[in-house]
């Protein structure tokens, strides 16, 4: 299996068609100067992942969490990166074409980020649905 982005972590809970794993971030994580940036932030965290084979996983056991498509890490990236600094350079730019002044023009840029930010929070469980994680033992 050809997966993009994996994460090696241990068994939390087990639910019916539920895993839930602990990920801490890989060494090769604590190094990169990059690694605010893609939301590693150096401490664990934890992913579910929905499985119809949970029932085969017991707390404490060591297995690997992956995404099942690449493109789901480049949309991830899309939606999460690239469409903020868009949304920010649209409402900075436009609102001082309009006139505003500096200052105004930065606050409103803001507020449009943070609007976007919270209409991507009340969507967040489409998100869920359409980025998919993967479950198998190390």
């Amino acid at each position: 299996m050809k997966t993009t982005l994996q994460h090696r972590g241990v068994v939390q809970s087990v639910a019916e068609g539920k895993v839930t794993v602990s990920v801490k971030p890989e060494s090769a994580c604590a190094g990169c100067h990059a690694k605010g940036i893609c939301g590693e932030s150096g401490s664990e965290r934890l992913i579910s992942v929905n499985t119809p084979y949970a029932s085969e996983y017991g707390v404490g056991e060591r297995v690997v969490v992956a995404l099942l498509r690449e493109s789901m890490a480049m949309s991830s990236v899309i939606w999460g990166y690239v469409i903020p600094l868009v949304v920010l350079l649209v409402a900075l730019f436009g609102s001082v074409a309009i006139g505003f002044s500096d200052g105004v023009s930065a606050l409103v840029s803001l507020v449009a980020v943070a609007i976007y930010y919270v209409g991507l929070y009340i969507a967040r469980r489409v998100f869920e649905r359409k980025i998919e994680f993967t479950i198998f033992k190390e």
